[in-house]
């Protein structure tokens, strides 16, 4: 795991889109593994610096070791198990100030965390929602599988009665942070110790489950969610940072990554350039 506060970013690339007609630009951090109190201490520092205009737009992009979180509405009574127990299994549990109610990360599960400024993409709290929704039913249904939006009060993403994707958001002076969850592979066996999203009688799932084609690697999948928001949205100006800590990874690290997502990114209708960073 890194420590998230003062990243090192070991490969930049920028992307303009083709079409300049309005510029919505985006920085876009892939942060590996984080721990969860780590991610939130940068989101709020990020959220600060957004609303004093000191950032632009800014999606983070990351997994979290098990947690589990509360939201705002301190909903406890819907963990199943005690404090010990969660320590026996390795997770860890958090009190959060979003909305929505318990949820679960953990390995093999596809986070985004959008600080945003809800007044410069000219988004409402509610459209905003419903934008992060769809960023998740599109990239379901890139490999055949068919998710819509929940019932009323049925908050997240779903494949007919089970649920494929979490969202909990928090909005302060129109900034964003927190943000989505999509279950990519992660044990759904750690779901059974809560009530998920404060819903009962419905299952979880997750895309391994639902889809009936062979997954890429898990890298290609947070790739192509995140290439989904960037669409939704509209950004058209973006930076993507990619950060790692292993010094033995660093060798094709920067290559292996400007020629995979140069293809991706042509492909979407956006143009690169690329800039190796020095440490």
């Amino acid at each position: 795991m890194i420590s998230p506060l003062n990243p090192t970013p070991i490969l930049q690339i920028s992307f303009a889109s083709f079409n300049q007609q309005m510029r919505r630009s985006l920085e876009i951090w892939k942060m590996g593994t984080v721990n969860y109190l780590e991610a939130l201490k940068l989101q709020e520092k990020l959220a600060s610096d957004r609303k004093a205009l000191k950032i632009t737009d800014t999606l983070l992009s990351l997994q979290h070791p098990l947690t589990y979180r509360v939201g705002k509405r301190e909903t406890i009574h819907n963990l199943l198990i005690p404090d010990s127990e969660l320590k026996a299994i390795g997770a860890e549990l958090h009190y959060t100030q979003r909305g929505g109610d318990i949820t679960f990360h953990g390995p093999h599960q596809a986070i985004l965390y959008p600080i945003v400024s809800l007044r410069h993409i000219g988004l409402g709290a509610r459209k905003y929602v419903e934008k992060l929704e769809l960023t998740m039913i599109e990239l379901a249904s890139m490999y055949g599988v068919k998710a819509q939006v929940g019932n009323k009060c049925e908050t997240g993403v779903w494949v007919e009665d089970r649920k494929i994707g979490a969202i909990g958001v928090r909005i302060s002076s129109g900034i964003t942070s927190h943000g989505l969850a999509f279950n990519m592979d992660p044990d759904l066996d750690y779901f059974k110790h809560i009530v998920p999203c404060g819903i009962v009688d419905k299952d979880v799932t997750s895309l391994r489950k639902e889809a009936d084609v062979e997954l890429p690697a898990e890298e290609v999948i947070q790739e192509q969610l995140i290439a989904c928001f960037v669409r939704i949205f509209g950004y058209n100006d973006v930076i993507l940072k990619v950060m790692i800590t292993s010094s033995e990874s660093r060798g094709n690290f920067s290559t292996y990554f400007a020629e995979r997502l140069k293809m991706k990114w042509h492909e979407t209708g956006f143009s690169m350039k690329y800039f190796p960073c020095h440490f």
